[in-house]
């Protein structure tokens, strides 16, 4: 290691240290590996039998405004709802084509059920992140689902597989020679919202939502409240309950 590299190395830690930036790091960094309190297989199918708008209700309580990823992101398969803990993946425009199979090949290994592929792909608006080779290959592992802040292709062939992705948009260029995957399974960031692996993720028409590990218990019990308490609200206008009525008893609009 060379005598500029040391001096630089302890110059970032005298920096770090005198900035305090400790509590930081452990709030972006540090992820959680919390026990569930359920199996996660019921877990997930539990969210499954929700909508996200419940979920970002409940996410209000716990003043967690901010868990809704972008708008942009488009179900492809519309009528399903899908929910997966998060196997996160970062990559970014790179003409760079030395050594992207071996490290694609080696995230792929790693891949393990039950989950939902997130990929942060640095605003790329030239390659596709996901084909259809990805979801012959996730499907098989048992992956759940996809969300791609970016592009993907081979559509038909995704359909085909019934594979959930949520998507930013459709182009046929492959990734090869545009862009690398440079980190997985790491803390990631799309729109306002960190996404950490092990997160609870839940998809349908109307988008995507991150459940943080720690609370995704408490979440999903208080969200089937919540959708028992509206069941009660419907009957309650179909019975032709008036407004005051509603409210009075605890109803919402």
């Amino acid at each position: 290691m060379s005598k500029n590299l040391n001096t630089d190395i302890e110059a970032y830690k005298k920096e770090v240290g005198m900035m305090n930036l400790e509590k930081l790091i452990a709030a972006r960094e540090t992820i959680s590996t919390k026990e569930f309190t359920i199996p996660v297989k019921e877990l997930l199918a539990r969210y499954e039998q929700l909508y996200t708008g419940a979920i970002s209700d409940v996410l209000r309580e716990f003043a967690l405004l901010d868990q809704a990823l972008p708008g942009h992101l488009k179900p492809l398969r519309p009528e399903r709802t899908v929910a997966g803990l998060a196997f996160t993946v970062k990559s970014a425009p790179n003409v760079k084509i030395t050594g992207e199979m071996t490290f694609r090949t080696q995230m792929l290994t790693e891949l393990p059920a039950d989950t939902m592929v997130v990929w942060d792909t640095s605003n790329d608006e030239k390659a596709t992140l996901w084909g259809g080779v990805m979801t012959a290959t996730a499907t098989g592992l048992g992956v759940k689902g996809a969300v791609i802040d970016g592009g993907i292709r081979d559509t038909h062939q995704i359909l085909e597989k019934d594979f959930p992705v949520f998507y930013k948009h459709r182009i046929p260029n492959g990734s090869l020679g545009r862009c690398l995957i440079t980190h997985y399974q790491v803390p990631i960031k799309i729109g306002d919202v960190v996404i950490k692996p092990g997160d609870v993720v839940l998809g349908d028409i109307d988008g995507v939502i991150v459940v943080p590990r720690d609370i995704a218990c408490e979440v999903l019990v208080r969200a089937e409240e919540i959708k028992a308490n509206e069941k009660k609200i419907f009957s309650w206008v179909s019975e032709g309950q008036t407004v005051r009525q509603i409210t009075e008893k605890g109803g919402y609009f």
